[in-house]
Order: C-alpha cells, then sequence, then structure tokens
C-alpha cells in the first residue's frame, strides 16, 4: 500500500495539460509601414528646417553686403494760393508742393514706373495728378514738383465746421497720397515690380497776396510697402 502511494506521489496521471500560448499585441505605428512613415516625416523635417537655415543665412550675407536702407520722401515746401468753398460746395484750390526723394543707398537703383499724386481734404480727394517715370540712382536726391489746380464737388456732415475753423486759423491740413509702382535695380539685377504707398500729412498756411499766417514745415512722409 505504501508503494502505490509513493508512486502516486512521485508522477501526474490525470489529462495531458496544453501548452502556454504567448499572445502579442502590436503597439501603435508598429511594423513596417509606421516606420517608413516615421523616416518620411523625418526626412521632410530635416529638409524643411535646411531650406530655412539656408535661407537665413543667404539673407544675412545680403544684407551684410548691400545694407539696404527705406527711401526717403519729405515734403519741404507748399504754396497755397487758393482754398475755398463755393456756394454749390465746390472746393476750388491752387496748391504747389516740393517733394524730395533721397535714396541713401550705396548699391541700389530705383525705377520709378508709375508716380500718382492724390490730394485730400478731411479724408476726400480732391485732385490727382500723374508725374513723370524715372531713374534714381544710388545715393541721389531727386525733387518733384506735383501741382494741383482746379475745382472739385466735396460734400459731408463736418466739412463746411472743419473748413471754417482751420479757415479762422489760416492754416488748412491737407493730406497727399503717392501710388507708385517701382522696381529696384542691384548691379545688373531688377527686382519685380512693388505698389508702395506713401502717405503725408501736410499743414499749409493759406499765401493771399504774399501773405501768409505763418511758413510751412517740412514734413515727413511715411512709406507703406505692403498696402
Amino acid at each position: 500500500m505504501s508503494d502505490k502511494q509513493a508512486n502516486l506521489n512521485g508522477a501526474y496521471y490525470g489529462p495531458s495539460i496544453p501548452p502556454t500560448k504567448d499572445y502579442h499585441r502590436p503597439g501603435r505605428g508598429g511594423g513596417p509601414i509606421g516606420c517608413c512613415c516615421s523616416c518620411i516625416f523625418g526626412l521632410v523635417f530635416k529638409l524643411i528646417f535646411t531650406a530655412v537655415v539656408f535661407m537665413g543665412l543667404a539673407f544675412l550675407v545680403f544684407w551684410l553686403i548691400v545694407r539696404p536702407t527705406r527711401v526717403k520722401f519729405h515734403v519741404t515746401d507748399a504754396t497755397l494760393t487758393q482754398f475755398n468753398f463755393s456756394t454749390d460746395s465746390n472746393l476750388h484750390y491752387n496748391l504747389a508742393l516740393n517733394l524730395t526723394i533721397r535714396n541713401p543707398n550705396k548699391k541700389i537703383g530705383v525705377y520709378y514706373d508709375r508716380i500718382e499724386a492724390r490730394a485730400l481734404y478731411e479724408g476726400q480727394r480732391f485732385s490727382t495728378v500723374t508725374l513723370t517715370p524715372f531713374y534714381q540712382g544710388h545715393k541721389t536726391t531727386n525733387v518733384l514738383n506735383p501741382v494741383f489746380q482746379g475745382q472739385q464737388l466735396i460734400v459731408g456732415s463736418n466739412l463746411l465746421e472743419e473748413f471754417n475753423q482751420q479757415k479762422s486759423a489760416g492754416v488748412y491740413e491737407i493730406e497727399m497720397k503717392l501710388y507708385l509702382r517701382i522696381r529696384f535695380k542691384l548691379g545688373r539685377i531688377k527686382t519685380g515690380k512693388f505698389k508702395p504707398r506713401i502717405e503725408c500729412d501736410l499743414k499749409v498756411p493759406l499765401n493771399q497776396n504774399g501773405n501768409s499766417v505763418g511758413t510751412f514745415q517740412t514734413e515727413k512722409c511715411s512709406i507703406d510697402y505692403f498696402n
């Protein structure tokens, strides 16, 4: 009896136990497709980064060599000999300006292909003149002489009130805007066309028979290359 018990304790005589199976759950992005996508994204990122760095270095080298500076616009003189409203709301005007354009660049020239000058009063345009195109060389100053003369119907709710106040002071607030079409020249290279807008806020004393309440003060104009 003891021998049987010993044999039973030393071995297992029951039904066979199936082998344990190992289950593998693939992770996200696993496999050759995920690996390939990661490689592509990494390559694209490196190419973009390299292009940005290269463009930045090229711009820095260009700036160090050329040192581009904005062209400067000033209205140095203004003569207003007529500026009054008739009973039918027509503005009669005679305004002559001296506009200086300074190109301070040593290596960049400017082609002024189109120059349109507009005169405005209280935000309303009353005259437009087109000036002669020209080329401006390095470190040169050119003087333009736009003249606005004629009459124009202008209406507005507060227009006459503002006009009478300025008439009492003898100084009128007139705005001149330049709409340009220009190209830059660097050596033999010419750029495409740009359309900057120049704005000049002027305070012009009325000059009648050689008499005025004051003298015109030079005004610096603002430049907007991306209007």
